[in-house]
């Protein structure tokens, strides 16, 4: 990944470039935080346009830079932390919708609607 799409965050930016690693470990996470997670739609419609496969590369890089540093471990702010914890992820995602917010359709917003409207727990095959 190009320092172009990076988010700055070099252990982020190593997990970006594994794909499967970036879409398995998402939804784990994504399973064990959404009822606490402000910003749950706008995550599932960046994740869906990361992996769509009519959305061009640098999209692509720029959306799993911000999906992978929401799945890291540790991060600038624990993500445990009451109200604080999902302030970083939250930037670091919205500065990436942002960059790339016409790549980001309808179907992607549907999609992630759809997802949190059934649960989450059925998605994880998409």
């Amino acid at each position: 990944m190009t320092s172009d799409h990076s988010v700055g965050f070099d252990p982020a930016d190593r997990l970006a470039q594994d794909r499967d690693s970036v879409r398995r470990r998402f939804w784990i996470k994504l399973k064990r935080v959404v009822a606490r997670l402000p910003f749950a739609e706008d995550l599932l419609a960046a994740y869906y346009c990361a992996f769509d496969k009519q959305t061009p590369r640098h999209v692509q890089a720029a959306l799993l830079g911000a999906l992978a540093y929401f799945v890291l471990p540790f991060d600038f702010v624990s993500d445990v932390l009451p109200v604080l914890g999902f302030t970083d992820d939250a930037a670091i995602l919205a500065a990436a919708i942002r960059m790339v917010a016409s790549h980001i359709t309808p179907d992607h917003r549907d999609a992630a609607r759809a997802a949190l409207k059934r649960g989450v727990e059925q998605d994880e095959a998409e």
